[in-house]
C-alpha cells in the first residue's frame, strides 16, 4: 500500500499537480488541513480515496477537525494539529494520540517536514507543498508504504529533489 501524506496546499495546486503526475497511482492520499474550500478539486485530483480534515485557515468548512482511521494494523490519528500547539512542539499532541490509543499520529501547520519516532507514537508531519518554512524552503510531502509484512515505512521527499 502506497499513500500520499500532504498539508497545508492553501488553495495552491500546482505543485501538488505536479507531484501527482509524478507518482501516481496511489493507493490513498491524507491532507491535513488548510486546503482553503479546494477539498473537492483535490478529491477530484488525486484519483484514490481521500481522507481530510479540517485545519486553522479553513474558515466555514464542514470538515472534521480531527479523525481516527486504520491503515492496515495501525490506528492513525489525523489533525491539523493548531489546537496541540505544534509550534511549540509535539509532546502534546503526542500525548492526546496515546491517550486515543493512536500508533501514528499525522499533522501539518508548520509547514516543516517531520518523522518523529520517540515515546511509542509515530508523529508525521508531511511540511507544506506550497509554502514550506523549514531551512532550504523546499515544497515536501511524506510517502507512507506497507510492506508485505504489514509494517509502515516512511519517507519524508522534496519536490525538486525526486
Amino acid at each position: 500500500m502506497r499513500i500520499l501524506i500532504i498539508s497545508d496546499t492553501h488553495r495552491k495546486h500546482k505543485n501538488l499537480e505536479i507531484l501527482l503526475e509524478r507518482i501516481l497511482p496511489l493507493d490513498l492520499v491524507i491532507h491535513l488541513g488548510d486546503a482553503e474550500g479546494y477539498e473537492d478539486y483535490i478529491a477530484e485530483l488525486v484519483r484514490c480515496p481521500l481522507e481530510i480534515v479540517a485545519g486553522n485557515n479553513d474558515f466555514f468548512s464542514k470538515l472534521e477537525r480531527e479523525k481516527m482511521i486504520l491503515i492496515g494494523n495501525y490506528k492513525v490519528l489525523l489533525t491539523h494539529g493548531n489546537y496541540y500547539y505544534v509550534t511549540s512542539g509535539i509532546a502534546d499532541i503526542k500525548n492526546v494520540a496515546k491517550a486515543k490509543g493512536a500508533d501514528i499520529v499525522m499533522f501539518g501547520h508548520t509547514h516543516v517536514p517531520l518523522i518523529d519516532y520517540d515515546d511509542g507514537v509515530i508523529a508525521l508531519n508531511p511540511g507544506s507543498l506550497s509554502y514550506p518554512r523549514q531551512e532550504g524552503k523546499m515544497p515536501s510531502y511524506i510517502i507512507m508504504e506497507l510492506d508485505k509484512e504489514g509494517r509502515a515505512h516512511f519517507s519524508i521527499h522534496y519536490l525538486g529533489k525526486m
